[in-house]
């Protein structure tokens, strides 16, 4: 299975776009938030992996080992 490559300083709503499964595995994560209704639209636009961990200070590793099981590769 190949891997796809995501930045974390790409915008949520990019990497969304791009990839919708990427909103429940965020979910999974924690960023509850990204399934309310208009905040991809809106605070998605500006918000990134990165901004959004230290955020809900959840780790950056288990972020990254998460997308990995689901066919993504992380990338600064």
């Amino acid at each position: 299975m190949e891997h796809k490559v995501l930045r974390m300083d790409e915008s949520i709503f990019d990497l969304v776009s791009r990839h919708p499964e990427i909103a429940d595995i965020m979910v999974e994560l924690g960023f509850r938030d990204i399934a309310k209704p208009g905040m991809l639209q809106t605070a998605g636009r500006f918000m990134t992996l990165s901004k959004g961990a230290k955020l809900k200070k959840i780790d950056v590793g288990a972020i990254k080992q998460t997308f990995l099981q689901h066919g993504f590769d992380l990338t600064e």
